[in-house]
């Protein structure tokens, strides 16, 4: 068996080694650009070059080392659908999505933001607090992060409210879905965690119109991708007020540029697209269990749905 691997990073010698261990049966060829590989069974990418799409149309599944499928998506007109493209599940994000969502919602709720503000100017004065009743936070998408990302939050007792495309029913918590659904979800939701994933349909879904749906001083949380949200509606509906402040793990350019207004806005919080980083050993043992399983006829799980685009 040989697998066909390419990092944009470089860092392939950890991967090869980890599935030497997990997977010993099979030959990782590194892909390098100008040199045609041997015919692989199996490839392992996230947004591969254009030069490596041919290669990738001669394997039996593409495996991508997340859990977005827009990355390769882009190329699906060059990729035969008879190929499988299978994302990551969980693989050790869901933590990582849980443990970075509540601390940006319990650092809004509890007002930190401003008592990091009042103590750099030496003021000491105790706000008052949010009610945690009527502090509603909403998740747009309730795919495996998002579900454990509302986990998180319902431990906090935050009342949690959930939107999909498709219809979904949690108990202890407001599900709603479709785009008749959306505008319900948005009007009752006092602090947004957008987790979807970038299709057509949910690009630039949190633009001016949307986001003027919230009540009156909403949080916007992003972690999934910057195309869902128009930076400049979002901006301007902070300096109005209406927003009342953003954390931002994800934009549509990344880097951000320096240049970015978002650099010299306070109220914005802006992280280097690490709510979830890729754990290359779980992913690892993740990958090889499902290539076990395709090589025994099995089906396996996290097979991208191209129609969807997730």
């Amino acid at each position: 068996m040989r697998i066909l691997l390419h990092r944009a990073d470089g860092k392939t010698e950890p991967w090869i080694k980890d599935f030497a261990r997990h997977l010993p049966e099979a030959e990782v060829v590194v892909w390098q650009p100008g040199v045609k590989a041997a015919p692989c069974d199996y490839a392992i990418v996230w947004s591969p070059p254009e030069a490596m799409l041919r290669e990738l149309s001669e394997v039996k599944a593409i495996f991508l080392t997340g859990a977005g499928a827009d990355a390769i998506l882009k190329f699906e007109q060059e990729i035969s659908h008879e190929i499988p493209i299978i994302r990551l599940g969980d693989a050790g994000m869901g933590i990582q999505m849980a443990e970075y969502v509540t601390h940006a919602v319990l650092r809004y709720f509890r007002r930190l933001d401003e008592y990091d503000t009042q103590a750099r100017a030496g003021v000491w004065d105790q706000l008052p607090q949010h009610h945690k009743e009527d502090f509603a936070v909403g998740v747009l998408g309730m795919g495996v992060l998002g579900m454990r990302v509302i986990q998180a939050l319902k431990e906090f007792g935050f009342p949690v409210r959930g939107w999909s495309r498709t219809e979904k029913h949690v108990d202890g918590m407001q599900c709603f879905y479709g785009p008749e659904g959306l505008d319900t979800f948005l009007r009752g939701s006092n602090a947004v965690v957008c987790m979807l994933p970038l299709t057509p349909e949910t690009s630039n879904v949190l633009n001016r119109g949307n986001m003027l749906k919230l009540p009156q001083g909403a949080y916007i949380i992003n972690v999934a991708r910057g195309a869902h949200v128009n930076e400049p509606d979002l901006l301007n509906l902070i300096k109005s007020g209406h927003i009342a402040g953003a954390t931002l793990d994800v934009f549509r350019n990344e880097p951000l540029p320096m240049q970015h207004p978002f650099w010299q806005e306070p109220r914005v919080t802006i992280t280097p697209h690490i709510a979830a980083l890729t754990l290359r050993r779980e992913s690892v043992q993740q990958i090889a269990g499902k290539i076990r399983q395709l090589e025994k006829g099995e089906p396996v799980a996290d097979v991208i749905n191209r129609l969807h685009g997730y």
